[in-house]
């Protein structure tokens, strides 16, 4: 699919007084070098305060950045979703893998927020799911299911629970997991979430649905209820205790990005489903239990 391009704009603040806008946009955007930007200067597709630029300008505090991206082609992703549930003030469905929810890393109009509000124009994602991992992804309608939604998300009164294929046979039916999640040093892309001694308090209870140990491979089917929503926690979290994902190209058995060249927060190839989801309606009051059909990667396991 051929986009629209897009205008990406940030502020210039205070601790970036003083740069070049070259050396600026290289390290605001480090997916391309220095002489990329040059040619992207050079193309006329960055302004400052509306001015076009040529990079050698010395950026000063709270000025307007802009870089107009121009259409460019976006990978196929998935384009299909099933509908859970709908009312006047919210909307749930099953968002297959490989779809990201927001735009961003190279999608902007092949998204699940896309192809929704082309149906739906005032849905508006609650949460996101990574664009590898399918199930349940829920959207409100309204500017006040949207606030006592987000209010409670992640708090007990909103019980999210996922499937997860992970690597080698359990030990143990159940886990308390309890690893910190911060930010890492990645090579590919500055940092990622991982497990991380001085990251934010997390908390997953993993529960053995099913062992496989005679495949090649062994695995282990997990159910996973969460307790914190950090970004990429379950993936984290199995890994952290020596479970990573089957097939998960970013993350090691310490719940660290592999060793040498690790792969991107987004790569997919993993089997992570979120299968359902239990709350109470924002605005009715009413006890709402959604479930996403399971995708046919965990048959072989359950």
């Amino acid at each position: 699919m051929l986009n629209r391009g897009y205008a990406y704009t940030t502020i210039i603040s205070s601790k970036d007084h003083g740069q070049t806008l070259l050396s600026h946009l290289a390290s605001l955007y480090p997916h391309s070098t220095p002489q990329a930007w040059q040619q992207k200067l050079d193309n006329r597709e960055v302004t400052v305060n509306g001015i076009t630029a040529a990079g050698s300008e010395s950026l000063t505090s709270r000025q307007t950045l802009v870089w107009n991206r121009p259409p460019w082609i976006e990978p196929d992703t998935p384009q299909h979703f099933e509908v859970l549930f709908e009312d006047a003030h919210l909307l749930a469905v099953n968002k297959p893998g490989g779809l990201p929810t927001l735009p961003g890393g190279g999608f902007m109009e092949n998204t699940l927020l896309c192809l929704v509000q082309k149906q739906t124009p005032n849905a508006n994602p609650v949460h996101r799911l990574g664009r590898a991992t399918s199930g349940i992804v829920l959207f409100a309608k309204t500017p006040q299911a949207a606030a006592k939604l987000s209010a409670n998300w992640n708090t007990p009164r909103i019980q999210k629970i996922y499937r997860a294929l992970a690597q080698d046979v359990a030990q143990h039916d159940a886990y308390e997991i309890l690893t910190p999640i911060g930010l890492v040093p990645h090579p590919r892309i500055g940092s990622v979430w991982a497990a991380n001694p001085s990251g934010k308090p997390s908390k997953s209870l993993a529960k053995v649905i099913s062992r496989a140990p005679s495949n090649t491979p062994s695995t282990t089917t997990f159910e996973v209820s969460l307790n914190s929503g950090r970004p990429h926690q379950i993936r984290i979290h199995l890994a952290s205790i020596g479970h990573p994902l089957v097939g998960d190209p970013l993350y090691g058995l310490t719940g660290q990005p592999l060793e040498n060249l690790p792969g991107l927060p987004g790569d997919g190839g993993y089997l992570l489903h979120a299968q359902f989801l239990n709350f109470q309606h924002p605005i009715t009051g009413e006890q709402i239990n959604l479930e996403a059909a399971l995708p046919s990667g965990f048959s072989s396991a359950d």
